[in-house]
């Protein structure tokens, strides 16, 4: 699978090829692929369940977060309940997700064609404004942990333009990430 995968697509991880998956590794896998998506619905969770920290990182991303409603005495459900009255939208039907998705849809074809990165997003950043928010995020960080919402409001931008720069200070090895949605330099 993984052959036809790479074939026909993407195979994106942080961890190395032929690595065996680890439970402790679900949270950074859960991460990217929240941050692929523009959209997270959670259909099943418990109340202390690994799909409500993928439900946290898809709001620290700017993500849309819909939530599967269960009887109130189901243990599976409680996680479901309790994102639902935190704000997660309600979702009786697949109607439900799609209104609740952004009204950028164009051509799938034409999409791929002009997708940068990873996903196509309405807001398409110049390189002087990428390369701006990326040194204001360097000279705000120090080798202390600083929480990610922290550096939202310090610097004045939303979640939506922060995350993708966050991500490519990662990847470039310029930043680190720590458990709680904190940051800091790379040392």
């Amino acid at each position: 699978m993984a052959k036809d995968i790479a074939e026909r697509g993407v195979r994106l991880s942080e961890q190395p090829i032929g690595q065996v998956p680890q439970a402790r590794h679900f949270p950074t896998r859960n991460r990217i692929i929240s941050g692929l998506c523009e959209a997270v619905v959670v259909v099943e969770a418990a109340a202390k369940s690994g799909s409500l920290i993928t439900a946290r990182s898809a709001l620290d991303q700017g993500r849309e977060v819909l939530s599967v409603p269960g009887h109130p005495f189901d243990a599976r459900a409680a996680g479901c309940n309790n994102l639902i009255r935190d704000g997660a939208r309600l979702v009786r039907s697949a109607a439900d997700v799609i209104e609740a998705l952004p009204e950028t849809r164009t051509d799938p074809v034409q999409s791929e064609k002009t997708c940068e990165g990873m996903s196509p997003r309405p807001d398409k950043r110049g390189l002087r404004e990428t390369a701006e928010l990326h040194s204001e995020i360097l000279s705000r960080l120090g080798p202390s942990p600083l929480a990610e919402d922290q550096l939202i409001r310090d610097l004045s931008t939303s979640a939506a333009k922060m995350t993708p720069a966050l991500t490519d200070l990662e990847m470039r090895g310029r930043i680190l990430r720590h458990p709680g949605g904190l940051v800091s330099l790379a040392s």
